[in-house]
């Protein structure tokens, strides 16, 4: 069975059991969750469901969800490539019940399903081969028998299920929230397997393909657990694995999704064919195809290879890759050109690959040339690196490591062929200190529903009434005071909750918007306005009266700022088509943030925009608002929307139905923000700074319609003030600024001559002695610097062939510079000498064997640094 269809097969038998097909969400964590770096299990898309913080229209669902294990509490990368079944990326399978059934039907789906007939749509299983774990009871918590009865009563021999403690059959969110015991599946692949015959034992023979998680309980912060109201089920079954035993091979890199990358790997690598099972080529390809699938959906959903956060990730997934390319003796660049056997391999699931595959490839092959310029810097490192005492120290193989990115083996390779010791204990210390700082950090809860504010959950949803009406009258649903502590009646600062609401919470980049709420005896200046729970508009206010429970109000949103917030948003559409049109479809936003002032607007690119490109980016947005097109906003099906092209921003949340913006034409993406009717409104967009944000994602910031225009008066204004200030007409000015900064140029280079002739004077600044039967002169001057000092030196060599020559200029108050020259036949180190004045300066500086130089800024300390250099002489 092919890897395709058993993936359709699990999902269309959950369908006839009334599950929604869900469509699996980015490989990269939901924006709106701090805590999730990375989606490494099916239910993160739906963590705040099983939270109680949302809401869906379906209380079963079922997908075949991307995820990635590299990196926080789960992290595969370091056994990818030498085990049978670990992946960085692999796709699990799984079904999902919001309080709807529990412990019976999931245990009796999932036999059914494994071991029903295959051409009733099951797998067709030996129930012989499958084994059954359930939890035996811990800490309080008793066994699972109720489980344990339900899976003999499925069908499942009494002699087949076995129990084991917390560590594999009791699963929680986190230290706090849902938890409950699990039941495993386990397949026996046969006793020509190296491993035990039974459940989480030694070698590879009995795998792990399915586990059921029970959420049955909620864990407080003092550990005790409350049975949870609505009870849910949480399943999650290995594609790859699974797929492995339909298919009869050993490892999951033997199954037919692996074979077009192997295919790809094996023609850019010198192996012969018959040498490609022997264990470390094996392991290396492998390694090779794990990563490359794993990175391909990494850089589709916008991650770019960088030194912090997850860039830092994919960054060690492509060297770890590269690393392995090179034990295959592949000589070169190759990990992009093997992007397209991803798609070959997996596009029947996933063609949007194909779109994004020119983006993907080449941000990979950026990342392999800055690779081989991080070998040749490290090869630099590791030859000046002291190695006196015959090993090279923990914390240098470290800092190799860990900032240059600079792989251990080759350390190693580097130690052993000079006969040094690579102190390997040492690196793994630091290692061990680093990991368990990420641990700590990785520690950090999700503090959105802090306080009371845990209420917003079970209060009903606010209705928006905010794209067609900027006033409504509304009820209060509930009121907080500046802490968050739920109260009846508010003064002063505070947040209100109402059940109908004219303001935009913020969220997708555009700020919440601002205005008041007026009600019988007082009112409040709304300062915010956010969702810290989906659905559930939030005012931040500042109550003048009292503000009571079901009170009604009047809500009025500030007319103005939402006029340019607006302008602003819709601009940003505008430009990302723009930049697409000028720079490539590789670009991609990466982050976007709207406001009343101006737009900034992040994307994917990989050089700074030219002069022209900006211009024609300004023009073709300006073109396209100044034709005073009405815009269009739908609702559609998600997958609908995508088909028809919308653009969608990755690690954003979207619902079954989605609100799709055009600006017809030109623009389509899928958008829940507030935007223009008409792009007449936007008048013309003015790009006003284009900068770097990390490798490979570019900044804008832009302003449009009334900004743009308080930036065009703004900047006329000062144009005529300069042409006033210089007398002439504006359309001089760029001649005039460039005669004076001729005449500046010749005026400092006139004043630096003048400066080294006083200096100088013939040699008559110029102290010689006679120090231990060598030459020492010195000088000490005022007002060089820089290249003046160091010609002023030269000169001073012209005329002592044989001396040790200090030169000190007093270039301000509290600034010295100075440099001091060794001749060749002399036994000093300028470096050295220069060290000695340091202290009396209190300076900083150096150099080489002849010549040293730095400064200080103690002039006054003059005197005596000279007096400690003649003595080292």
């Amino acid at each position: 069975m092919k890897t395709s269809e058993l993936r359709q097969r699990f999902l269309q038998y959950f369908e006839r059991q009334g599950h929604r097909r869900v469509a699996s969400s980015a490989v990269i964590g939901p924006a709106d969750d701090p805590t999730v770096m990375w989606t490494n299990s099916g239910m993160i898309q739906f963590k705040d469901v099983f939270l109680g913080k949302e809401n869906r229209d379906y209380s079963r669902a079922t997908t075949s969800q991307k995820c990635l294990r590299a990196g926080g509490k789960h992290n595969d990368l370091d056994q990818v490539g030498f085990t049978a079944r670990h992946h960085t990326f692999f796709e699990m399978l799984g079904n999902f019940s919001f309080g709807d059934y529990f412990k019976a039907d999931a245990i009796r789906f999932a036999w059914e399903f494994l071991t029903g007939p295959v051409d009733q749509g099951c797998l067709g299983l030996d129930p012989s081969r499958l084994w059954v774990t359930v939890f035996e009871g811990a800490d309080g918590v008793p066994a699972d028998i109720e489980a344990e009865d339900m899976w003999k009563a499925a069908g499942v021999p009494a002699d087949r299920i076995m129990r084991f403690g917390k560590k594999d059959n009791f699963w929680q969110m986190g230290d706090t929230g849902p938890c409950g015991p699990c039941s495993e599946l386990h397949f026996d692949r046969g006793a020509h397997i190296p491993g035990d015959a039974t459940p989480n034992g030694e070698g590879d023979r009995v795998m792990e393909i399915w586990n059921l998680v029970f959420m049955q309980y909620e864990r407080d912060a003092k550990g005790v657990l409350a049975p949870l109201p609505k009870p849910s089920i949480d399943t999650g079954m290995g594609l790859e694995r699974t797929a492995s035993i339909l298919q009869g091979v050993d490892t999951n890199y033997e199954i037919d999704l692996f074979e077009p990358i192997f295919e790809a790997i094996w023609k850019a690598a010198k192996v012969r064919p018959e040498d490609r099972r022997e264990h470390a080529n094996r392991t290396a390809s492998q390694v090779i195809a794990d990563h490359i699938r794993a990175a391909t959906f990494m850089c589709y959903d916008g991650v770019v290879p960088s030194n912090e956060g997850r860039g830092y990730v994919l960054r060690k997934i492509v060297r770890r890759a590269l690393r392995f390319g090179r034990k295959l003796g592949i000589e070169g660049l190759f990990f992009a050109d093997l992007a397209p056997a991803v798609f070959q391999a997996m596009g029947d699931q996933y063609p949007e690959l194909l779109a994004e595959m020119g983006r993907i490839q080449k941000s990979l092959h950026r990342e392999e040339q800055q690779f081989s310029h991080t070998l040749s810097a490290g090869l630099k490192i590791l030859e000046a690196s002291d190695v006196s005492s015959g090993t090279l120290s923990g914390s240098d193989i470290f800092r190799l490591y860990d900032t240059y990115g600079f792989p251990v083996d080759l350390v190693e390779d580097w130690c052993r062929e000079r006969s040094i010791a690579a102190d390997l204990a040492g690196f793994q210390q630091e290692l061990n200190a680093q990991r368990s700082r990420a641990r700590a950090a990785m520690k950090a809860h999700d503090l959105r529903l802090a306080g009371d504010l845990a209420v917003l959950a079970d209060l009903p949803p606010t209705r928006f009434t905010g794209y067609d009406h900027l006033e409504s009258q509304a009820h209060v649903v509930a009121l907080f005071d500046a802490g968050h502590k739920r109260v009846k009646q508010l003064s002063g600062e505070g947040y209100v909750l109402l059940d109908r609401t004219p303001f935009y919470a913020m969220s997708g980049g555009q700020v919440g918007d601002t205005g008041q709420l007026r009600f019988e005896g007082g009112h409040a200046e709304v300062l915010d306005c956010t969702a810290p729970a989906q659905k559930r508009h939030l005012h931040k206010v500042v109550v003048t009266g009292s503000l009571i429970e079901n009170t009604a109000v009047n809500a009025l949103v500030h007319a103005g700022r939402r006029r340019r917030v607006r302008a602003h948003h819709t601009a940003t559409h505008l430009l990302h088509a723009a930049l697409r049109e000028v720079l490539g479809t590789h670009v991609k936003q990466a982050g976007s943030v709207v406001d009343a002032q101006r737009l900034r607007f992040d994307f994917t690119h990989f050089a700074p925009l030219e002069p022209a490109q900006i211009a024609e980016i300004e023009r073709l947005a300006s073109h396209q608002a100044l034709k005073a097109m009405d815009t269009k906003v739908r609702e559609m099906d998600i997958d609908e929307a995508l088909a028809s092209g919308a653009m969608a921003l990755f690690g954003e949340k979207y619902g079954d139905v989605v609100r799709v913006v055009q600006v017809p034409g030109f623009s389509t993406e899928l958008c829940g923000g507030t935007h223009v009717p008409n792009t007449g409104e936007i008048g013309v967009v003015k790009i006003i700074s284009e900068g770097a944000v990390s490798a490979g994602v570019r900044r804008i910031e832009a302003v449009a319609g009334e900004m743009a225009l308080e930036l065009l008066q703004a900047d006329e204004a000062m144009i005529h003030g300069l042409s006033r200030q210089a007398n002439a007409n504006r359309e001089a000015l760029p001649e005039l600024l460039a005669a004076k900064d001729q005449r500046i140029a010749q005026l400092e280079r006139d004043l630096k001559e003048a400066k080294l002739k006083a200096a100088s004077g013939g040699g008559s600044a110029e102290q010689v002695e006679q120090v231990k039967g060598h030459t020492l002169v010195t000088a000490l001057v005022e007002g060089l610097e820089g290249n003046a000092l160091r010609e002023f030196m030269d000169q001073v060599r012209t005329r002592h062939a044989s001396a040790v020559i200090v030169l000190a200029s007093k270039t301000a108050e509290d600034k010295v510079a100075a440099l001091v020259a060794v001749s060749p036949d002399l036994p000093y180190d300028a470096g050295t000498l220069f060290k000695t004045m340091l202290p009396a300066l209190n300076g900083r500086g150096g150099g080489k064997k002849d010549l040293a130089q730095g400064g200080g800024s103690n002039p006054a300390g003059l005197p005596e640094a000279l007096q400690a250099l003649r003595a080292a002489l």
